[in-house]
C-alpha cells in the first residue's frame, strides 16, 4: 500500500532524448487551394489579383472592340437587322459593353449563356429584338435523353426560369464553351487551369505584406536550456504552446516577435524572405497566369520572359493568337445560332482592317497582293477581303 502511494506521488518520469531541450514549432500543413468554381475564382482572381484582373480586361475590351460585318458571300451587307442588332443588342447595353461581358464570363467560368428575346408567331419567321448575357453561375443545362442539353434553368433571389431549347424554332439560349476534357456540358475556364499559380501569387503578397507587418522575421524553433539538463514541465510544455498558438500562428501572425524568458532561446529554421525569394515566385506565377490567359508578360508589366522585340510585335501577337480567334469563335457560333431568323448564308466575320496592332500585316499583305503580275484585279481584290468589281477580271 505504501509503495503505491509512493509511486503516485513520484515525480513524472522522463525519457532520456537527444532532442528533449528542443521545441519545434512547425505551423505547416495541407495546402488550401481555391474551390474550382465560379465565384470563387472570380472572386479571388479579378477581384483580388491583379494580374488576373488586368489580363481578363485585357482580352475582354480588346475582343469586345473587334467591329463584326455581317456577309453574304462575298458581299457586305452594312446596314443589315443582324449587324444592327449586335450593334445595340438590348436597350440597356451597347455592343462593345454586351461583348465585353459575355468574352469576361468565358474567360472567368469558361462558360458564357445569350438570351433571345424573340417575336415567334407560329409559322412564321421568329424576329429576335434583343440579346441579353446571363451570369454563368446562375445557369444549369438539362441534358435531354440524347445526352445533349435540352433545356437551361435559371436561378435567382429564389425563383427559376426554364428555357426549352426544343421548343420554339430558335432555342432561346446560346451555350458558348471552352474544350473542357472531362466535361459533356460546361467548358473549361483559363482561370481554372492557372488557379495554383493564382493561389501562390495571393499567397505570395499576403506573406510579403504580413512579414512586413511584423518586422520581416522568419519562423523558427525555440530551445530550451535550462539548468543542470532538467526539461520543460507539463504545465510550462502547454503554456508555451498556446502562446505560440494563440499568438504567433497564421499568415496574419507571420515574423511576430517573440518575448523569451526562462532558458528560451530563438533558433530560425525557415529561410529567409530574402532566400524564399517571394518577388521572383510572384513574377513565376504571374507569367503562369499569363500563359493560361494568352496575354504575353511584356503587355501586363511582367518582368522576365520577354521574348518580343518590342510591344508592338507583342501586341500583334496577342490579337493574331487570343484575341481575334476568341471573338471570330463567338462571331461564327452567334451566325450559327441566329440562322433560322436571319438566313443560312450569313456570316458574321471581324474587321481586321479596322484593328491598328495589325496595321503593320495588313500593309505587308497589300504589298505582296498589289506586286503579284499574275493575278487580274478582282483576284487581288477578293485576296485582300473585297468584293469583285466590273471589268475587274483583267491583268494589272
Amino acid at each position: 500500500m505504501f509503495d503505491r502511494l509512493k509511486a503516485y506521488l513520484a515525480a513524472p518520469e522522463t525519457k532520456a532524448s537527444r532532442t528533449a531541450r528542443l521545441l519545434a514549432y512547425d505551423s505547416g500543413g495541407r495546402a488550401r487551394w481555391t474551390p474550382r468554381d465560379f465565384s470563387a475564382l472570380a472572386r479571388e482572381g479579378y477581384l483580388a489579383n491583379a494580374v488576373v484582373h488586368r489580363a481578363v480586361r485585357l482580352i475582354a475590351e480588346n475582343a469586345a472592340a473587334c467591329s463584326f460585318g455581317v456577309f453574304e458571300g462575298a458581299r457586305e451587307h452594312e446596314a443589315h437587322p443582324l449587324s444592327q442588332l449586335l450593334t445595340r443588342p438590348n436597350p440597356r447595353q451597347d455592343g462593345g459593353v454586351f461583348f465585353e461581358m459575355l468574352y469576361a464570363h468565358l474567360l472567368l467560368a469558361g462558360n458564357a449563356y445569350v438570351e433571345s428575346v424573340t417575336l415567334d408567331d407560329a409559322g412564321r419567321q421568329p424576329e429576335v429584338r434583343e440579346l441579353y448575357a446571363l451570369r454563368p453561375d446562375r445557369i444549369k443545362v438539362v441534358p435531354g435523353s440524347d445526352g445533349w442539353a435540352e433545356a437551361y434553368e435559371y436561378s435567382v433571389g429564389g425563383r427559376q426560369v426554364r428555357f426549352d431549347q426544343q421548343s420554339a424554332a430558335l432555342p432561346p439560349i446560346l451555350h458558348l464553351t471552352f474544350f473542357h476534357p472531362l466535361d459533356d456540358h460546361y467548358g473549361l475556364a483559363p482561370i481554372e487551369a492557372a488557379a495554383v499559380a493564382l493561389d501562390t501569387h495571393n499567397a505570395a503578397a499576403k506573406w510579403n505584406k504580413a512579414l512586413l507587418d511584423n518586422a520581416a522575421r522568419p519562423s523558427g524553433a525555440l530551445i530550451y536550456a535550462g539548468p543542470d539538463g532538467t526539461l520543460l514541465s507539463d504545465a510550462q510544455f502547454d503554456r508555451l504552446k498556446r502562446e505560440l498558438e494563440g499568438s504567433y500562428a497564421g499568415a496574419v501572425n507571420a515574423g511576430r516577435p517573440l518575448l523569451l524568458e526562462g532558458g528560451l532561446d530563438w533558433k530560425a529554421m525557415s529561410l529567409t524572405p530574402k532566400d524564399m525569394d517571394f518577388l521572383e515566385a510572384k513574377h513565376t506565377a504571374a507569367r503562369e497566369i499569363a500563359l493560361a490567359f494568352g496575354v504575353p508578360p511584356m503587355l501586363l508589366g511582367i518582368p522576365g520572359d520577354n521574348t518580343f522585340a518590342n510591344y508592338q510585335e507583342a501586341n500583334r501577337v496577342f490579337f493574331r493568337q487570343t484575341v481575334l480567334p476568341l471573338a471570330s469563335r463567338v462571331g461564327d457560333a452567334l451566325a450559327q445560332w441566329l440562322a433560322p431568323a436571319f438566313g443560312d448564308s450569313l456570316r458574321v466575320v471581324i474587321d481586321t482592317d479596322r484593328i491598328d496592332a495589325l496595321a503593320s500585316d495588313r500593309a505587308a499583305l497589300w504589298e505582296r497582293v498589289s506586286n503579284a503580275a499574275f493575278l487580274t484585279l478582282n483576284e487581288k481584290r477578293e485576296a485582300v477581303g473585297y468584293a469583285p468589281v466590273e471589268g475587274g477580271d483583267r491583268l494589272g
